[in-house]
């Protein structure tokens, strides 16, 4: 979050490590997918299947390392940090279960080594979890989803490319007219300098849109630094172009400004925007904490022997690290938030896929972290997965502001209910603690379909 620490957006982030993958292990058994750990160095890969009780063995040592992206470094105030984590080492839930279905040891992710192909989760996945297969396939045309970020990646449209030809997908060019990318004042030419911290954040970005609603265009506006108000002006430039879907995965400490940002930025009737919740684990920030917005919260999200085939839980990976949530200390709270114990805004509104253990492919190849396929996590994937699905569901009405859709879908079978986890402590109880119904981490939590994201 936001602070008044004067350091710059670019610095890199120290190592992370996320805790033992174990506890997935025995819901993908009981699958019959299992679940499978990288092998120490006295466990040699042979040439013969890894039986089930071995995968089982190996799982308690499972862990991956990942570090914040270069855009996610504490900002100074006025300025904002991209909720992107890049995993860096070990092996991740969409790993574990290919390894599973195989049979095999599974590989490990090498820091900053390329892959030739992905770790993480793909369309096909999201699609599943998400009940988005149907609508992903027929829905979306026409549409445009607008990706505000920070500074340029010069190679995003050639790694969208590459994305979407690995994967299947129809192409997505500037020629074809599927992708646009301009600078916050809507130039195509004069773009902003380039950042290798935020092109991953903005292939991140990208490759979700891409994931969940492959049928629909995409612009991706640039603002030409990552304060406060280039961010909001390269919003208000997304909408001016035409854009009814605009996700913003970054984010900072509350401020008293926050409530001018609100009318100045995100106050776009008509229009859906998603905000990341955050990546620090128990807190609020904005502008997730704009009443405008649909805040997005971020899940561990892991396969299993349900009827969907999937579950979920609050991202926490410890007391500083997790998806966010809380009680606004600024944003009044808007007429369709109901619950008691928060008499301002409260983060988060509903919720997707963001912890890296079970993160999703991207492809980046430029800078630093550019090394092709890599698995991302943070709240940075879950707000563009949420935009997307607004899209899938269909323009918003002109007057309507969609942060209140998911609230009249609120304990029926389209949203997922994330009752486990927590992302910190907190004196009211479900401002940081899953329950049945509504929490802050997860909101109504996590989409079925795209009956909650219709007016």
């Amino acid at each position: 979050m936001r602070t008044t620490t004067p350091t710059t957006p670019h610095i890199r982030g120290r190592w992370r490590r996320v805790g033992s993958a174990a506890a997935a292990t025995a819901a993908l058994l009981v699958a019959g997918l299992g679940t499978a750990a990288h092998a120490t160095a006295a466990t040699a890969t042979t040439a013969h299947k890894v039986s089930t009780k071995a995968i089982a063995a190996q799982v308690a040592k499972a862990h991956v390392q990942y570090e914040k992206a270069g855009c996610g470094a504490t900002p100074k105030k006025g300025f904002a940090a991209c909720d992107a984590l890049r995993v860096t080492g070990g092996t991740t839930a969409f790993m574990e279960k290919q390894a599973a279905l195989k049979g095999v040891t599974p590989k490990t992710v090498k820091p900053d080594a390329a892959s030739d192909s992905p770790t993480g989760y793909g369309p096909s996945d999201l699609q599943s979890a998400y009940g988005l297969t149907s609508a992903a396939a027929s829905n979306g045309s026409g549409e445009t989803v607008a990706i505000v970020d920070a500074y340029d990646d010069p190679n995003a449209e050639a790694d969208l490319a590459t994305y979407r030809s690995y994967y299947g997908l129809s192409a997505c060019t500037t020629a074809n007219g599927c992708f646009k990318k301009v600078s916050q004042t809507g130039s195509t030419t004069s773009l902003p300098t380039a950042d290798s911290g935020w092109a991953g954040e903005e292939s991140l970005d990208l490759d979700m849109v891409s994931a969940t609603c492959p049928n629909c265009n995409i612009l991706l506006v640039e603002a030409k630094s990552a304060s406060d108000a280039n961010l909001g002006t390269a919003v208000n430039e997304a909408v001016k172009l035409g854009a009814k879907f605009v996700s913003n995965s970054y984010g900072g400490a509350e401020s008293s400004s926050d409530t001018s940002y609100d009318t100045s930025y995100y106050k776009h009737a008509g229009v859906a925007i998603t905000a990341s919740a955050g990546d620090e684990g128990y807190g609020a920030e904005y502008p997730a904490g704009s009443r405008y917005v649909t805040a997005v919260g971020g899940t561990a999200l892991k396969t299993s022997s349900t009827s969907r085939g999937w579950t979920e839980s609050v991202w926490k990976t410890s007391s500083t690290e997790g998806t966010g949530s809380g009680c606004s200390a600024y944003d009044a709270k808007p007429t369709w938030q109901t619950d008691t114990g928060c008499t301002k805004r409260m983060i988060a509104d509903v919720s997707a896929v963001a912890d890296p253990a079970t993160g999703v492919s991207v492809y980046d190849s430029y800078g630093a972290d550019g090394t092709g396929w890599n698995t991302y996590g943070g709240t940075s994937a879950s707000s563009p997965i949420i935009a997307s699905v607004y899209a899938l569901a269909g323009t918003p009405g002109s007057s309507d502001y969609p942060a209140q859709y998911p609230y009249a879908a609120a304990g029926t079978s389209a949203l997922n209910d994330v009752t486990s986890g927590t992302n910190g402590s907190c004196s009211t109880s479900y401002f940081c603690t899953a329950t049945s119904g509504y929490d802050g981490p997860t909101g109504w939590g996590t989409p079925e379909g795209t009956d909650a994201f219709t007016g």
